[in-house]
């Protein structure tokens, strides 16, 4: 599993990288402004396929897909953590399955 400090910077490597139209359109700008665009390119690329941009992400690291559920999982964890809910609680409000590991 790629480590979580990764995550964001592989995923938009890899949506860049399938993305030779972008690439070509912003070849000419600086690298903070092409950074800037890609990044825009993506969370509009997560949003039009109904994702959050953490959600797109995930999807282009995972190396399988027992892989995207286990960082799924790891976010949702910390989201519930972070919200000071309990884990049965954040799973039924969310829709996911408790006994997850």
């Amino acid at each position: 599993m790629i480590a979580r400090e990764a995550r964001q910077d592989l995923a938009l490597q890899r949506f860049a990288e399938a993305s030779p139209q972008l690439l070509e359109e912003i070849r000419e700008l600086d690298a903070h402004e092409q950074a800037q665009q890609i990044q825009w390119a993506f969370e509009d690329a997560a949003q039009e396929q109904g994702l959050e941009p953490w959600e797109l992400t995930l999807q282009l690291v995972a190396e399988s897909a027992d892989d995207l559920r286990a960082m799924r999982l790891e976010v949702h964890r910390e989201v519930a953590e972070a919200l000071g809910m309990e884990w049965a609680e954040y799973c039924r409000c969310n829709e996911l399955d408790e006994s997850a590991p």
